[in-house]
């Protein structure tokens, strides 16, 4: 093998490893990213069933009064007639 031979082949294998870093960082940049995008949905369904939960008591009582409101227009057509 000639020099220049061996000093081609010493300057691919340097690239080679190079590029294998570089898709390395890349791959592990990438499970990082999809595990923050998990963290990031976890939070915002876990942020809207924990609002529900925590206003669920007063959904209930607007609830009850929105019924009990239509229970007195009824009352009221009922002596109308």
């Amino acid at each position: 093998m000639s020099p220049e031979e061996r000093e081609l082949l010493e300057k691919s294998v340097a690239l080679a490893q190079e590029n294998n870093n570089i898709l390395l960082s890349m791959r592990r940049s990438m499970r990082l990213a999809r595990v923050m995008t998990l963290i990031y949905w976890l939070f915002i369904i876990g942020s809207a069933v924990g609002a529900f939960y925590l206003l669920q008591p007063y959904l209930n009582d607007l609830q009850n009064v929105y019924s009990g409101a239509g229970d007195l227009i009824n009352n009221f057509k009922e002596l109308s007639q």
